[in-house]
Formats: structure tokens, C-alpha cells, sequence
């Protein structure tokens, strides 16, 4: 940052007179530092080449300019520092306390540059202030930049952290200048052509983010909030929210204000829902409250999105395409779903001057995990709330066709080891509980499928049910091509000859389709992975296979196109038959999975029956369960 053309007297003189405002009869107005000259004239080009032969280096070029405007300076109180002093003041640091040592021993084998000029700063260093609180203003004549400007490091002793570093003197003081402001901005009367100019700077950026231009708004509102300016904060969090969806971002007063609450509360509440808040409940909840926040509403918000029955629900066009984008997400059509928020967006409408973007849908529980980092880009560039622009370039969809994805092509690791899924078509999704659930098995509010499965109880932890029981948590959705699916990504047990498919009890209204893939064991070691196959139709099996290593087992007239033989091949290896027969599955029965909604989403869940028939008469089994697994 060079200090060439920066006019300190002006800048000094600015920050002397908002810090002691004047009336117009040239009275100070009561303030405590009313009496309290900030500066003083400034040294002569005598006195200051003095101070250098002195030091024995010349001095910065933007703390030589600050002198010879003013011959030291009033920081603040809340800086640490309180006053700079003079060029009869300033000395050489060094390092009273002998923290090279204590650098040094913190050093790492391979330390960083800056690591290396902090390390060396301490003793090379020039002393500025006359007045702290055990804090020290250093420049560093060894750590500098391309216009000669050394770096400045603030240390407070009292606080055990590392030095705040300035790339110059200049900025240091332009730092202190907005923290000064900062911390006055909600003193009542405190107006100046600052607090204006910043305050119109808020405005700006307000309407430019709902022009889509979010980009132009971010450092306006940056600006901003470092001079403490009201609404900077809260128009910023929104930008930064939508840019990292899943990051956590705090609202302030809104969650109380009328307007707001039902946008803004349910996202404070996403962190202590979630399990990420670890204060508790009551600390949650007394926080709302000094915000304003009636405890009972808090309760009940935290309650739904607890549970997962949280609706985002706003008015207007807007909210009936929130509604009708939630039923398709519901059921796994979060690309579909993506495009009906994405056309309804412009004719958002925010309730309040505060809102510029709609975050309350990132708490919907159904829709809130579409809304990735580039379709919040891609929301915070569209024009909204009647303002009007260039649309931004839609981002691409995240399900990719068919089901190939299940082999982890592609990706860092297999989004699935041992898979089952049961595809019903001419069915509604809400048909398959009736079909292949256990008595009484009905669909629950919307979960992470792998949460579901993972904390469903096991078979000995259920009143009712035999250890040789299969019953599958299975995710429940529509394929773009119309058939329902009931998806188990988390199957631990082994497909075996008590193995009974569902395939028959999911066809009574057209066709089902069965496929399990059971991976590779720990043990036995020589136990191949599996892969099967049951077509039903009307109640009737048509045809299956299940295939083992080199070993196949069929049973009906089988289709060419999905002959195993040709699918398994004895010179491939296990990855690549699956890969073979899941393209086939696609191409010849039109089957597919949302990779998104069932590794990232929400869906809703039942448990089926047993997949395991009970034991006949010589037959018997071993339960055990390692890890919570069963084997």
C-alpha cells in the first residue's frame, strides 16, 4: 500500500474531528475525550532525518509522512495501544522479554517465511507507543514490501496470541481508524460524513445483491462492517450463507422481528437441531430470548427442525413453487425440484429491508441440502424482488442417469458398499410400506437415509422380532422414469439361500425389479462378493440370477440383454460386471437412482420385512453383531 498521494493531514484531521465533534457555537458536545487532543503539529524534516541518524535507518515512507503531519498520536483505549509517541519518543524494541527464544523453540523443521520474520522481528524491531496496556506498536525493518514500507505488528502480552500484523504503518492506522468507529456506531448521535457515506455504501450494496450483482455488494458491505455501520453484518451473513450453505451465520435481532422470524429463526436453530451446538438446549434458547424471541416459539422451531417437520413456507408465487418443489424433492427429484425454485426465483419478495435472499429455505429439511455452493452463487445472481438483470448461467444437474454412479466411477470412493433396492412400477411411492413393509410400517417425516440405517435398532433390540430376521430401513422415492424405489445403502447382511426377494410382493401392479449387491466380506477372505437379480410381474417371479465369483444361479427365460454369463465374465474382475449389468439394468428396464437425494439428501423411510426366510427344520443360524453390524 503505498503512501504516495494519501493526504494524512486530511485524514488525521477527519478522524480528530468526529472523535470531538463540534456545535455550531464551536463548543465540544460533553464527550469524555471532549479535552483530548488526538494529535499535535507535525515534526519538521529536520527533527525526523534527527530521528533517523538517531536509529541509524530511515523510516517508512508512510510513518515518515504520518510525523510530518502529526508528531504522534491518540489511538483509542480499546486498541491495546493508547498513544504513539513522537520522533523524540520512538526507539529500537529490543526484545525486553526475549521472545526470540521463546519463537525459536516454536519453530518447525521447515518454518514458513512469515514464521521467520516473526521469529526475528522481536530484536530488530521499532518501539512506537508511549502509552498501552501491556501492549507493544513494532515495525519491522526486516519484513517489508516493494515500496519500502515496513510491516507493523500489534502484541498484547496479556492475551497470549500471536501478533496482529499490518503490511504498513498506514494501514495500521486505517484499521484503528474504522475499529474507532466501530466501536461508537451505536453511541446514539454519533453522525458524521463517515457514519453517512458508509450507511449509503449499505444501501447500495443492498440493491445491488437484489440486482443478482452479489459480487459488486460483497466488498461495499466488507467495507461497511469494519466501521460497525447497523445492517452491514446481517446483509453480509445472508451473501456469505448462501455462498457456504452448510457454515454456520447468526441473524442478530431479526429472528425476533415480526417480518423475519419465520426466515431467520429456523436457521439459528439448524446448529443445536443438528447436534453441532454444544452448550445445550437452555443456552440455546436463552440466547433467542435476549434477542427477543418468545422461549415458547423458540421451543417449538427447534422442535420441528428436531424432528424433521419443518416447513419453509413463504407467501406468494414464490411460496407455491417452494411447495411444489418440495413434493418433487420428497421423493428424490432434486434436479426437477432445483428447476422450479430456480424459474420462481425472481419473483421472490423479500418482507423487509433486512432480507436480500431467501435463507430460510436452507432449513427446510427437504429442500434446505439442494441448495449446494453453486446453486447459492447461482441464487445470489439472479435478480429478484422486482429489480431486474442478466440471469446467470444455470448450474449443471447433480444426478447423473441410470446407476452407474453406485460403483463409485469417477468419484474419490464407492457412495455404497453393500446396496439393495426393490423398483415397483405403476406404483405410488406411498403404496410401498403396504407392499413390502412390516405390519404396520408407515413412511416417516424426511431423514438422512444413512443416518436412518445406521441408527435403526437391531433385530435382538426389538421386542417381536427373531435374530434370523432381515428387516431393511429403506429410502423411499420416484425415478425420473416413474418407478418407485425403496433403496438400502447400508446392508451389512449376506445374500444367502434363506434369501427370499420382494421382487413378487412389489409387482401387483406391474413390474418390480430386485437387485442386492453384497460386497466382499472381512471373513471368510475367500468369500466373493455377490450380485442378484429378481424380475417380477403381477405377483409372479419371471426370472432372477444371483452370481458369486465364477458361480451362477438362475432360475426363468432370463433376457439376452441381461444374461449374467455375458455380464460376468470370468476374466473380469468384480467391478467390472457389476458396472456391465447396472448399464444394462438401465438401458433395457429403464432404471435409475438419485445419487443426490440418497447421499446428500432427505427422504422419507420405512422398514421392510424380513429378506431372510426363518430357518427350516435342520437349518440353523448365528447372530452376531460387530461394530453394530450384523454378520
Amino acid at each position: 500500500m503505498s503512501s504516495e498521494g494519501f493526504n494524512w493531514h486530511a485524514f488525521l484531521g477527519r478522524w480528530e474531528e468526529e472523535w470531538v465533534p463540534r456545535t455550531e457555537a464551536g463548543q465540544d458536545d460533553g464527550d469524555v475525550q471532549a479535552h483530548v487532543r488526538l494529535g499535535g503539529p507535525g515534526a519538521d524534516e529536520v527533527a525526523i532525518a534527527a530521528a533517523e541518524r538517531r536509529l541509524g535507518r530511515r523510516l517508512p515512507p508512510s510513518y515518515r509522512a504520518f510525523l510530518a503531519a502529526s508528531d504522534g498520536w491518540h489511538v483509542d483505549q480499546t486498541a491495546g495501544i493508547y498513544r504513539l509517541g513522537g520522533v523524540s519518543d520512538i526507539d529500537w524494541f529490543q526484545d525486553p522479554y526475549d521472545m526470540t527464544s521463546l519463537y525459536e523453540e516454536m519453530l518447525g523443521p521447515d518454518p514458513s517465511r512469515e514464521e521467520t520474520l516473526l521469529t526475528g522481528m522481536w530484536k530488530r524491531a521499532l518501539r512506537l507507543e508511549t502509552e498501552s496496556d501491556m501492549s507493544h506498536a513494532l515495525l519491522d525493518p526486516g519484513d517489508t514490501d516493494r515500496d519500502g514500507e515496513w510491516a507493523l505488528y500489534v502484541y498484547r502480552g496479556w492475551d497470549g496470541e500471536l501478533p496482529d500484523r499490518y503490511p504498513s504503518f498506514r494501514a495500521y492506522m486505517e484499521a484503528m481508524y474504522r475499529g474507532f468507529h466501530s466501536g461508537r456506531a451505536d453511541r446514539p448521535g454519533f453522525v458524521n460524513a463517515t457514519t453517512r457515506a458508509q450507511d449509503a455504501n449499505v444501501e447500495e450494496a443492498r440493491r445491488l445483491a437484489l440486482r443478482g450483482r452479489y459480487e459488486d455488494a460483497l466488498p461495499r458491505l466488507e467495507e461497511a462492517l469494519s466501521f460497525g455501520r447497523p445492517r452491514s453484518a446481517v446483509l453480509l451473513h445472508q451473501i456469505r450463507h448462501l455462498l457456504d450453505p452448510r457454515g454456520s451465520f447468526g441473524y442478530g435481532g431479526l429472528a425476533a422481528d415480526p417480518r423475519y422470524l419465520s426466515e431467520v429463526l429456523p436457521v439459528e436453530a439448524m446448529s443445536p437441531a443438528s447436534g453441532t451446538w454444544r452448550l445445550g438446549d437452555d443456552h440455546w434458547l436463552g440466547m433467542m430470548a435476549a434477542r427477543g424471541v418468545a422461549r415458547g416459539t423458540a421451543e417449538a422451531v427447534l422442535r420441528a427442525m428436531r424432528e424433521g417437520t419443518h416447513r419453509y413456507a413463504p407467501p406468494g408465487p414464490w411460496g407455491g413453487a417452494v411447495a411444489e418443489a418440495r413434493q418433487q424433492a420428497l421423493w428424490g427429484a432434486g434436479d426437477a425440484a432445483w428447476r422450479l425454485l430456480r424459474d420462481a426465483f425472481p419473483a421472490w419478495e423479500a418482507p423487509g429491508p433486512l432480507l436480500i435472499a431467501p435463507i430460510g429455505l436452507l432449513a427446510d429439511p427437504v429442500l434446505g441440502p439442494l441448495v449446494t455452493p453453486e446453486r447459492g452463487r447461482e441464487l445470489l445472481g439472479t435478480p429478484r424482488a422486482g429489480q431486474t438483470g442478466p440471469a446467470p448461467e444455470p448450474v449443471p444437474d447433480l444426478d447423473p442417469p441410470g446407476l452407474s454412479w453406485l460403483t463409485g466411477l469417477g468419484a474419490d470412493r464407492r457412495p455404497f458398499d453393500g446396496y439393495r433396492c426393490v423398483w415397483a412400477d405403476a406404483t405410488d411411492p406411498t403404496r410401498l410400506p403396504s407392499l413390502i413393509g412390516e405390519d404396520g410400517a408407515e413412511l416417516s417425516a424426511p431423514v438422512e437415509p444413512r443416518t436412518a440405517s445406521w441408527r435403526a435398532p437391531k433385530p435382538h433390540e426389538r421386542e417381536g422380532v427373531e435374530l434370523w430376521e432381515d428387516r431393511a430401513v429403506v429410502a423411499v422415492g420416484r425415478t425420473g422414469e416413474g418407478w418407485a424405489f425403496a433403496f438400502d445403502g447400508h446392508s451389512r447382511h449376506r445374500l444367502d439361500e434363506r434369501f427370499v426377494s420382494p421382487a413378487a410382493a412389489a409387482s401387483l401392479s406391474g413390474r418390480a425389479v430386485v437387485v442386492w449387491r453384497e460386497p466382499t466380506p472381512p471373513s471368510p477372505p475367500d468369500r466373493p462378493a455377490a450380485f442378484h437379480l429378481s424380475v417380477a410381474e403381477h405377483g409372479e417371479e419371471l426370472y432372477a440370477f444371483t452370481v458369486r465369483g465364477t458361480q451362477i444361479q438362475r432360475s426363468g427365460a432370463i433376457p439376452k440383454a441381461l444374461e449374467p454369463a455375458h455380464l460376468f465374465r470370468p476374466a473380469d474382475t468384480e467391478l467390472d460386471g457389476e458396472l456391465r449389468v447396472l448399464e444394462a439394468l438401465h438401458t433395457e428396464l429403464g432404471l435409475s437412482l438419485p445419487r443426490f437425494a440418497l447421499t446428500r439428501g432427505r427422504l422419507r423411510t420405512f422398514t421392510t420385512r424380513s429378506w431372510t426366510r426363518a430357518p427350516r427344520a435342520g437349518e440353523g443360524y448365528v447372530y452376531v453383531s460387530i461394530g453394530g453390524h450384523p454378520a
